[in-house]
């Protein structure tokens, strides 16, 4: 399906690895132009050139996301280098095991400062733009806004917040024709569920474990799949889709367990 994303110029927060860079391989695939905003200039220079190799174009600018700052900077570099923005794809995060027993009120607010204040901020810096383009966002989420893990207790206030923030964000932007949806992730295996999962006295157990709750084919989702769904809601060809939450997760969220 052709998308025409075609030189649209689209922000990915935490693009260099994992989830955000599958997606800005997709959008590069599709002729668009991922600007990646990324905390470490090394990954960042990786992922460009890998797609770069791949006949794709990408660009990117180092930010501490954490830092409101240079959440600002980075939103300008992107207009300055392009004077437009068509997309935004707030993507960067981590499951950090900010738990209610053994966190407290700093490492809280320390990790919604990594996993939700810079989604506002990126929006909202990249806002002007977005509104002469009519634009979209998506924002990738987790299932454990809904289901709960234990001992992550921000990391799933973040979830949560960026659940309600995309049908609050697609109400408010819906009279500038800019469309606001999310993908939630479940089981997606990337460089850090690898570093998790290793922590386990027996990772390959735990995996299996994992896979066999996952009903639909018994796996892991693949970056590329939740790319391919958050690119499609990016584009045009989802014209009449706004304040979604899209489960990307072969059924492990709501399908009967019994599976």
């Amino acid at each position: 399906m052709q998308l025409n994303l075609t030189k649209k110029v689209i922000i990915v927060t935490g693009g260099a690895k994992g989830i955000g860079l599958g997606i800005c391989k997709v959008l590069a695939a599709e002729g668009a132009i991922p600007f990646i905003i990324g905390r470490k200039t090394e990954d960042n220079i990786a992922a460009v050139n890998e797609i770069e190799m791949a006949g794709g174009q990408a660009k990117f600018v180092t930010a501490e996301l954490t830092n409101p700052a240079d959440c600002e900077m980075a939103v300008k570099q992107v207009i300055a280098e392009f004077g437009r923005i068509d997309g935004v794809i707030n993507n960067a995060g981590v499951n950090d095991g900010v738990g209610l027993e053994n966190g407290n009120y700093d490492s809280f607010v320390a990790s919604l400062h990594k996993n939700l204040i810079h989604y506002y901020l990126i929006a909202h810096y990249a806002l002007p733009e977005l509104k002469k383009s009519k634009g979209a966002i998506v924002n990738i989420s987790s299932k454990t806004a809904e289901t709960g893990q234990g001992n992550t207790s921000a990391y799933a206030a973040a979830n949560g917040g960026r659940n309600a923030l995309t049908r609050e964000w697609a109400v408010e932007l819906l009279k500038y024709g800019i469309r606001v949806n999310a993908v939630i992730v479940a089981e997606c295996y990337t460089p850090l569920y690898e570093t998790w999962i290793k922590t386990f006295e027996n990772p390959d157990e735990k995996l299996q474990q994992i896979n066999a709750k996952i009903p639909f084919e018994n796996r892991m989702t693949t970056a590329e799949e939740i790319a391919n769904m958050a690119v499609f809601l990016l584009s045009e060809r989802s014209s009449h889709t706004t304040g979604q939450l899209i489960y990307v997760d072969g059924g492990y969220s709501h399908l009967d367990r019994a599976l």
